[in-house]
C-alpha cells in the first residue's frame, strides 16, 4: 500500500492518516437495519429493555435505544455482531435470523466498510397476540400463574 490507508477490503484513499470506527457505530448501524426486518418486534432481553428504561432517566447514562441489544466487537478490517431479539409469535425464526442477518451484513458493509465474519442471533422472546398478561387457554382467559379463569383466586 502506497500513500493511502485502507477503509475497508480493497479501497485506498490518497494521503496520509487513519480512519478508526467505533464498536458503537458498528451497533447502531446493526442496530437500525436489524429493526427494519418483518417479524422483529424488538432488540433486547426483556431485563435488557427495562434496565435501559431506567438508564434513559439518567443524564449521561443511556446508551442509544436503536443499539440496545447489540453488541460489536470491531477490528482493523472486520466486525462480528451479537443480537439478542424479541420476535412477533407465528414467523419463522430461521426466516427471520435469515432476514436479519443479510440486512446487518449489507448494512454494516455498506456504511463502515468493514467486513462483517458473523452475526450471531439470541432469540430472547416471543411477543404473543394477546401480550396483556392473559392466557388464553381452552377459550378461557387466565392471569398467567393463576387457575381462576378470571385471575381472581379466593383467598381464605
Amino acid at each position: 500500500m502506497t500513500g493511502g490507508i485502507a477503509v475497508g477490503p480493497d479501497r485506498e484513499l490518497a494521503g496520509g492518516g487513519r480512519t478508526t470506527i467505533s464498536s458503537g457505530v458498528v451497533e447502531k448501524v446493526a442496530g437500525l437495519a436489524a429493526r427494519e426486518v418483518e417479524g422483529v418486534y424488538a432488540l433486547g432481553s426483556s431485563l435488557t429493555r427495562a434496565f435501559g428504561v431506567v438508564r434513559d432517566r439518567v443524564p449521561g447514562g443511556a446508551r442509544s435505544a436503536v443499539s440496545r441489544g447489540v453488541k460489536a466487537e470491531v477490528g482493523e478490517r472486520q466486525a462480528a455482531l451479537e443480537l439478542e431479539i424479541v420476535i412477533d409469535y407465528g414467523v419463522s425464526i430461521g426466516e427471520v435470523a435469515l432476514a436479519i442477518r443479510e440486512e446487518v451484513i449489507s448494512a454494516v458493509e455498506g456504511v463502515t466498510g468493514l467486513e462483517v465474519v458473523e452475526v450471531n442471533i439470541a432469540v430472547t422472546d416471543v411477543k404473543l397476540p394477546n401480550d396483556d398478561g392473559l392466557l388464553i387457554l381452552g377459550g378461557e382467559p387466565r392471569r398467567a400463574g393463576s387457575s381462576d379463569p378470571h385471575g381472581e383466586e379466593e383467598h381464605a
